[in-house]
């Protein structure tokens, strides 16, 4: 039985070309995303999905507490603010270990992207906040985003930004060259309760881009920091 209830399938876009045969797809997202006076999109990051909660922290499943050890310095923060969190969980793309992409700007190997207290998950402004209390970045945000009134408008602003590289400066490690962003998740900038989850959040995938299953774990290398790589440059001028 799992200790708690792990983050939710989160559907793709009808027009989200990364999907692949066990993605769902929401074809009535605009019902209920015409509905919500306030969207917001993030950029999605290209890493694990990792919990921290009273219990410890998790990866997908929520049976046991993760040991991998790319988590290994996350539940080493985690020892430090566990009795802080109370209820709250918060979940975060952990990019410690690269997968697709490999980002050039990061700040942290970890970035927070929903926080859920009981059954509820919280706002953004809220999500913010509590990040910046445990002292986590969140996930870029790209747009902010009032009643949208015409789907057509709303769908071009996906695809716009879709197109774009990421704001940590994304790198294809097939082709070691420039990518645009692995895609864009869209949230109810409100809070929102855990059992309409699917109607409060979507995302767009690029096309072909590559899952990481689990042979990716046998040579997994380390994702460097900003300031690990500012020093490698300055040690290697002099």
């Amino acid at each position: 039985m799992a200790i708690s209830t792990k983050y939710g399938r989160t559907y793709h876009y009808p027009f989200s070309p990364g999907t692949t045969s066990d993605d769902r797809i929401n074809h009535q997202y605009w019902e209920s995303f015409s509905q919500i006076p306030q969207l917001i999109h993030t950029e999605k990051l290209d890493g694990e999905n990792n919990c921290l909660s009273r219990y410890g922290v998790f990866a997908r499943s929520h049976a046991a507490p993760t040991t991998s050890p790319w988590t290994s310095t996350l539940r080493q923060r985690w020892q430090l603010l566990r009795d802080d969190l109370g209820h709250l969980e918060i979940f975060g793309e952990n990019l410690f270990a690269i997968h697709s992409i490999e980002y050039q700007q990061l700040e942290s190997h970890f970035y927070v992207f929903a926080v859920r207290e009981h059954d509820q998950w919280l706002s953004w402004e809220e999500t913010e906040f509590y990040a910046q209390f445990f002292d986590f970045p969140t996930v870029p945000v790209l747009e902010k985003i009032s009643m949208p009134t015409s789907q057509a408008v709303f769908e071009q602003s996906v695809l716009h930004w879709a197109l774009q590289p990421s704001q940590l400066v994304s790198v294809d490690i097939q082709t070691n060259q420039l990518c645009t962003m692995e895609g864009v998740v869209t949230r109810n900038a409100a809070q929102y309760s855990t059992d309409t989850f699917t109607q409060n959040v979507n995302k767009y995938v690029r096309k072909g881009h590559v899952k990481t299953d689990e042979h990716w774990t046998r040579n997994w290398k380390r994702a460097s920091l900003m300031w690990e790589r500012r020093k490698y440059v300055e040690n290697q001028s002099k």
